[in-house]
Formats: C-alpha cells, structure tokens, sequence
C-alpha cells in the first residue's frame, strides 16, 4: 500500500494527554487497533496495511508508549479517555479490534458506553480457574519497584519470565532488535496489570456490553487462553467466538485480517 495514505497526527485525551495515532487507507468504515503489552501503533501496521484496502485504519500508541504522552497518575479510566479521543478522531464512533490486555481495555470501553459500532477482540488473557488467586502480589509489586528504580530491561525480564519464557530465550531475545523495542515500552507494563484487575472473567461487566463482538482463540495457544475467549463469548450477549486453527497468541496478521474484514462488514458466520 501507499504510504502517503497514513496520516501521523496527535488526538487530545481528556487529561490532555496527546496520543500518537496514524491513518490507514482513505476510504470505507473506519477501524481502530488496539494493541497488547509491549505493542505500539507500529506493531499494528502489518495487520493495518492489509485492512486498508477496505477500511479507514487507525493504530496508535497507547499511553507512555512510542510518540504519545504520559500524564500521572495512571489509572485505567485515562486509557479509556485515549480510546475515545482516537475514536473522535476516527469520526466519532468505529469498529474496534484490539488483543491480548488490549483486548481487556477494549472490552472495558465498550462496557463503558464507549461508541464502538463492533467489537473484535483476540485472546484476552483472563483466568478461567474461579479457585485462583489474584496475581502474585509480590510479582507486581517487585514489577513496580523495577519500573520505578529505572530499569525496564529487569522488569521486561521478569515479565517474560512470568509469562513461561525460560532464561535461556530470554537471553536469546536480548541479542535481538527486539529487545531494544520491547524496553523501550517496559515501563508501561503495570499499566497492563492494572487493566486486567485480578485477571478473572469480569462477568458482570461483559453482561452490559450490547456491542456485537467477535472473540478469537488460536487453535494452538495455550489451554487456558482458548477457554478464556470462548468463555468470554458465551458472557456476552452478542458474543460470537472463531478459533483460527494453527494460530498462537502470536497471531499472524495474514490469517487474520481476513475474518476481521468478514466480520467488520456484517458478514461474520457464528460458530468456529
């Protein structure tokens, strides 16, 4: 695609905080990209490029990451303010996907009356276990002091530890371009604790969300996080859930953009 058909550009959250967003294509539906943890706008373009031809795309960087601002204290309700500042920019309302703890702030949104014409989320990675405990509050806490001492890279490793990587991949990471990418947004990672609260199925809050939304396992993520999306469909009232076969929470953007453009255009089968 085009480039000259992204436009870089700032919207004004309701701290006034500026957030970086970029738009995709000229023309049909606008959508916006909500990305996860360590993700940025930029980590939404492969799956924005492929989206364009059909629809106006927006990515853009959440709170403290990449070229949007910060303003202290964080709480989730500025998140929300983000989304919404990027959805006026969009024309006031849009369709939405976003993943993994962005999918949490999405679902968040929408149950907060936010204007999301549709709804697509992908894994996100609630605990479908009612006999597990909170998040380790030691975890946090020591993720915080790591955070606040200024040093991202020791909090990234201890997020990508808690998250099941082994040290020998850890290392191995670190001798990547990656690293440097994923440090750079490390400080933003309690951010992703607080939006996913105790990490259980938020029931209730689903119930209200009257948006039609699609919920997307991949075939071959984890246990946990394939019971949690179809968890999380069956709570909705307009839920729909697809598991893409072969996929993990690294979901490829060329298997996906297609069923989200299915579904974005009305045309979404229910069912797997």
């Amino acid at each position: 695609m085009d480039n000259s058909s992204r436009t870089p550009n700032r919207a004004k959250s309701g701290d006034g905080t500026l957030i970086a967003y970029e738009q995709w294509g000229g023309a049909g539906p606008p959508v916006v990209l909500v990305g996860g943890a360590l993700c940025t706008g930029a980590t939404d373009a492969p799956l924005a490029a492929l989206l364009a031809p059909q629809f106006r795309v927006f990515t853009y960087d959440r709170r403290g990451r990449g070229a949007s601002g910060d303003t202290a204290p964080y709480g989730v309700e500025r998140e929300i303010e983000d989304l919404a500042a990027v959805l006026a920019a969009a024309g006031g309302s849009a369709s939405v996907h976003a993943i993994s703890s962005g999918a949490t702030l999405a679902l968040r949104a929408a149950a907060a009356g936010l204007p999301i014409t549709q709804l697509s989320v992908y894994e996100p990675p609630f605990t479908t276990n009612p006999a597990s405990r909170e998040e380790p509050a030691a975890y946090v806490a020591r993720l915080r002091e790591l955070v606040e001492q200024g040093r991202p890279g020791d909090a990234l490793a201890l997020f990508l530890t808690e998250t099941g990587m082994s040290p020998a991949a850890i290392e191995g990471v670190r001798r990547t371009p990656m690293w440097a990418e994923m440090e750079a947004v490390a400080h933003t990672l309690p951010y992703d604790h607080e939006i996913m609260g105790d990490g259980h199925v938020p029931v209730e809050q689903l119930h209200s969300i009257a948006q039609q939304v699609l919920v997307v396992g991949g075939g071959a993520s984890p246990d946990w996080l394939r019971d949690a999306a179809r968890v999380v469909s069956e709570c909705l009232p307009r839920g729909r859930h697809r598991t893409l076969t072969g996929q993990t929470h690294e979901v490829t953007p060329q298997v996906l953009a297609p069923m989200l453009a299915e579904f974005f255009a009305g045309e979404c089968r229910s069912g797997d």
